[in-house]
């Protein structure tokens, strides 16, 4: 039997679960245990289905929309993508029992909005249209206060006069590079906008995103661990293209992997989305190892040690 040949795999560091999906994670797991079975999440907790799915066994019900949830008192979870203002407002005038899991990243991304807007200020969000975080900020002001621009070409569209007040908020999972185009285009056209005190992109996303550049233009193909519905790791595919990578898939099992672009290569870089566990890395370096001879090697560009408390309607139970 011929030996394989060796593969050298550089692993992102960090890579997977960051601090908002662990606590959204939690929130669900720790509403089954302290009300018990089911547990109604509005939207995908988080986008992967694999976490979505083991959520499903332990008890949960994923819903579109609160129509969906019955009046028996079952407990609701919104998702960590945050929620228009008008779904908690349905949820209390319901009398459901509402479990917020948005990420304090995002409900930052609402307060700033909500502060401009407050303030005068005529607000612009950088982001991609239908994402669910995109229409949970737009919600969180009347129809029509915010508008939405998803790239620089877009900005030379906009018809704000020199003199208006105005600010710019951003979607958190972004391409540090594509905001970057975007927010500049901005500026230049309006030199007096505000923005945010410190970057609204997430410091997860930027991480992963500093990790993939920094072996992209090394390997010959990239792997990134995550599903194709989440924006930040189709945001790493598209940083791993750009930065030299010929050839990048996203790919949420080892059953969704590609093969054919990936025979006859000597260096392979991979790294998970923020939503994508550890255990589908695992998976998928196993099915790589049965046709390589890996030689794994970690590439860490940041160290995270970021943590976000449940929410408050949960914690008596965890103590």
């Amino acid at each position: 039997m011929s030996a394989k040949p060796i593969l050298n795999v550089f692993l992102c560091a960090p890579r997977g679960f960051c601090a908002g999906v662990v606590r959204a994670i939690d929130v669900v797991e720790h509403a089954l245990s302290k009300f018990g079975a089911p547990v109604y999440v509005r939207h995908e907790i988080v986008h992967n289905r694999y976490v979505v799915e083991g959520l499903k066994r332990q008890g949960a019900i994923f819903v579109e929309e609160l129509d969906e949830v019955p009046d028996n008192g079952a407990p609701v979870v919104f998702s960590a993508h945050g929620v228009p203002k008008s779904v908690p407002a349905e949820a209390e005038k319901r009398n459901l029992l509402a479990i917020d899991a948005t990420c304090p990243l995002v409900t930052k991304v609402h307060r700033e909005a909500e502060i401009h807007f407050r303030r005068g200020r005529k607000v612009i969000l950088v982001g991609h249209k239908g994402h669910p975080e995109v229409i949970g900020t737009m919600g969180q002001l009347p129809e029509g206060a915010v508008t939405l621009v998803e790239s620089a070409e877009e900005v030379a569209t906009l018809k704000f006069l020199p003199s208006d007040a105005l600010a710019f908020v951003t979607q958190t999972t972004l391409s540090v590079d594509d905001m970057a185009l975007v927010v500049n285009a901005l500026q230049a056209k309006y030199p007096h906008i505000l923005g945010p005190h410190k970057q609204d992109i997430c410091y997860a996303t930027t991480n992963r995103q500093e990790a993939v550049k920094e072996i992209a233009h090394k390997v010959d193909a990239f792997i990134v661990v995550g599903s194709p519905n989440s924006s930040n790791s189709q945001r790493l595919k598209e940083v791993a293209e750009r930065n030299g990578c010929r050839h990048a898939q996203l790919v949420l099992r080892a059953g969704d992997i590609d093969w054919a672009p990936l025979e006859g290569i000597k260096s392979l870089g991979v790294t998970a989305g923020a939503s994508a566990p550890e255990i589908l890395v695992e998976e998928i370096l196993a099915a790589v190892g049965e046709k390589f001879e890996l030689v794994l090697d970690t590439v860490t560009t940041a160290t995270e040690d970021v943590s976000f408390p449940l929410p408050r309607n949960l914690r008596e139970k965890v103590a």
